[in-house]
């Protein structure tokens, strides 16, 4: 599913032909029904190669179910619903039924003002269809049993990092707003984005995450100008790989980082039409903050925040991932970077 005018889901229909059938009875090569009086022998259609054509063809609307914009969508293991989540609730829908849901999450305040958080982001336990995890705006994430009650708001488990006093400043609560949040494949642990950081939780540990990877420490000098051009509020999203051994998650300047968990090596790369030539290697990029620079480095202060990949995806089993780079899409795969992916 999709969500189109950020409130209405869409689910959508995508299908590939590589054949077409020849040797219709009763219509002619353009389609056009023929003459029956002409026709005086049975013939068996055949499948003739054809260039592949990719179809999409929309099969469901369902609508009226969000006040808010839609900012997650989950379609659970059982292939049967499917949840949907904006600012201060969550949906759970059947796959078959347009015109009604069940609100399994609201955390609308009585009164508007006593708001103190919004939901970010929700996703599905990859196996247990029974569980599912959604983030916020304060930093937390809350793992929630739908076999507890029909209403959870009650969480099974919260996620959160005690915050150090000496870090605190103006900037800390937009800061550890949490943009995404990905189950790994295995369902053992969980991968959040915050602005500076992608996090690694263990869901047997709850008071903090079991990693911590910066994905542009350079910026935390630099926070005051990316609030005044509301480039703070930028919402990444993060990928784990299919072996969830790598994780992957977007930054500025057209630049995304990978970080390999087991060497704790890390790689920037640029998607950009100047350095992405069909077939041709990336290159590591660097960033550098001053003092001694090479010759490739790139320096903090000439990034440019209006270009930034926010969309990241990692195919399920190959070494394949699509960047969305403002209006463009780059697939890259394989031998994109070896010493990541082993």
């Amino acid at each position: 599913p999709s969500s189109v005018n950020y409130k209405t889901i869409k689910l959508w229909k995508v299908s590939e032909r590589d054949k077409r059938p020849e040797g219709y009875n009763l219509k002619d090569e353009e389609g056009r029904m023929k003459d029956l009086s002409t026709v005086t022998s049975l013939q068996v259609p055949v499948l003739k190669p054809m260039d592949l054509m990719v179809e999409v063809s929309p099969r469901r609307v369902f609508a009226n179910a969000h006040t808010y914009h839609v900012n997650s969508i989950s379609v659970n293991s059982d292939h049967e619903t499917y949840m949907s989540a904006d600012d201060l609730r969550i949906n759970l829908w059947h796959l078959g039924i347009t015109d009604r849901s069940f609100n399994i999450v609201d955390i609308k305040p009585v009164n508007m003002e006593d708001l103190t958080e919004v939901i970010t982001a929700a996703e599905f336990h990859p196996h247990h269809c029974n569980l599912f995890v959604y983030s916020s705006s304060k930093g937390t994430l809350r793992l929630c049993d739908m076999r507890e009650s029909a209403l959870c708001d009650k969480h099974s488990k919260l996620f959160e990092e005690p915050e150090d006093p000496s870090n605190r400043s103006f900037f800390s609560e937009i800061i550890s707003s949490v943009s995404d949040v990905k189950f790994s494949h295995s369902g053992r642990y969980l991968l959040t984005r915050d602005y500076l950081t992608a996090k690694v939780w263990d869901l047997n540990m709850e008071n903090k995450p079991l990693e911590i990877y910066q994905v542009h420490d350079y910026l935390r000098s630099k926070l005051c100008s990316l609030y005044e051009n509301d480039c703070i509020f930028d919402k990444f999203e993060c990928a784990w790989n299919g072996s969830d051994s790598v994780i992957m998650t977007g930054a500025y300047n057209n630049f995304f980082r990978m970080f390999d968990r087991n060497t704790k090596r890390d790689v920037t790369l640029e998607a950009s039409r100047e350095s992405s030539k069909p077939r041709a290697v990336l290159k590591p990029r660097r960033v550098c903050q001053g003092g001694k620079r090479r010759k490739d480095d790139i320096s903090v202060d000439s990034l440019d925040f209006t270009k930034k990949i926010l969309h990241t995806a990692w195919h399920p089993t190959e070494n394949i991932i699509a960047i969305a780079a403002t209006n463009n899409l780059y697939i890259f795969q394989d031998k994109l970077n070896q010493e990541m992916h082993g």
